[in-house]
């Protein structure tokens, strides 16, 4: 690998089931922003196994878009830090979804080397349907109005990940600014009314390895 950083930026979701569409309608969006040349922006969709194994593609950090409730209002950003898999999710991808997961814990069972950083810029969604009967595809109005916030706010972290892939960015606006939270993924139950504690930014290891897992209370 040459000393450049090699930066992954995967739109995940399902587009026919409501909010669930958010990742890739981020990535839809930024046809028309495109980010810096050296950065491999590409929706995933659904395709859990063809993201696990472009995750051992020697990328020093991975960002993912997607639609996760952590209890906040419709429409918040976070960016969330995920925890190195321990197994527990591992298994096949699901046919009609994609569980984060379970596709980093079946890229750590597929290589032998250690995955990226990876980053969850995550949307907290209003309607997102739970099976695939409950098909509902378009965003509602508040998804629909933080898809734009998500290409502004990618537009500011990947320059910062660039410089330093082990860099802790912040996002832009006053109420999603905070440190990335330290979670598993997937995340908490819905309903919840508030991450129940927000980590402090933590040195990062040497670049391409994963930091061992704190906890969360």
């Amino acid at each position: 690998m040459t000393g450049r950083t090699r930066l992954l930026v995967a739109g995940v979701g399902n587009i026919f089931l409501g909010d669930d569409a958010f990742g890739p309608e981020v990535l839809r969006a930024l046809a028309a922003r495109p980010l810096p040349r050296e950065v491999r922006a590409r929706d995933f969709g659904i395709r859990g196994m063809d993201l696990a194994y472009t995750l051992l593609d020697g990328y020093d950090t991975a960002v993912l878009v997607d639609a996760a409730p952590r209890g906040h209002r419709p429409g918040t950003l976070s960016l969330i830090e995920a925890e190195p898999p321990d197994g527990t999710h591992a298994g096949p991808p699901e046919a009609h979804g994609m569980d984060p997961a379970r596709v980093l814990a079946l890229a750590a069972h597929l290589g032998e080397g250690p995955l990226p950083r990876v980053l969850v810029l995550a949307c907290e969604p209003e309607r997102l349907p739970r099976s695939e009967d409950d098909i509902a595809p378009g965003l509602s109005a508040p998804v629909r109005g933080a898809v734009d916030r998500a290409v502004e706010a990618l537009h500011t972290l990947v320059p910062v990940l660039l410089a330093d892939p082990a860099a802790t960015p912040l996002l832009g606006r006053p109420d999603e600014s905070a440190p990335p939270h330290t979670a598993a993924l997937p995340p908490p139950e819905p309903g919840a009314a508030q991450d129940r504690r927000v980590a402090p930014p933590a040195a990062h290891a040497p670049t391409g390895r994963a930091r061992p897992p704190r906890a969360v209370s």
